[in-house]
């Protein structure tokens, strides 16, 4: 596995308006569930297998990791956790960063990471 993949699950559970706001935990279970087979299979033009890091904050903070999915809760902003996690573990090798968020995109590139936005992990109609 020499390819990190973190994944904002905040900015990914938000990008699609079903009703995640109701249950903030269980759609970031959810969205966790459904990147396990994605850790095998490979995301957004990197092929598989694949470390994949979700990261956690707010109500959904108390989310577990799951086999092929690592679960990282942020104490404070997400955000800077990933830019913690992507300046401290993508050294060496390549790292993907999913958000849609413009900002982050430019903190995390200056690291050295790749973004893709939502739908790298997503599935057309797929719900939180």
């Amino acid at each position: 596995m020499d390819t990190l993949v973190v994944v904002d699950a905040a900015n990914v559970v938000g990008s699609v308006p079903d009703g995640w706001w109701r249950d903030r935990h269980g759609a970031a279970e959810r969205l966790r569930d459904s990147l396990v087979a994605l850790a095998e299979d490979g995301v957004a033009g990197h092929p598989g297998p694949v470390e994949i890091v979700h990261v956690v904050e707010g109500a959904a903070r108390d989310v577990d990791s799951v086999p092929g999915v690592r679960v990282v809760s942020a104490p404070g902003s997400g955000d800077d956790r990933i830019v913690e996690l992507v300046a401290a573990e993508a050294a060496g090798r390549t790292c993907l960063v999913v958000t849609a968020d413009r900002e982050l995109q430019r903190r995390v590139e200056a690291h050295g990471a790749h973004c893709a936005g939502p739908r790298a992990v997503r599935q057309p109609g797929e719900r939180t």
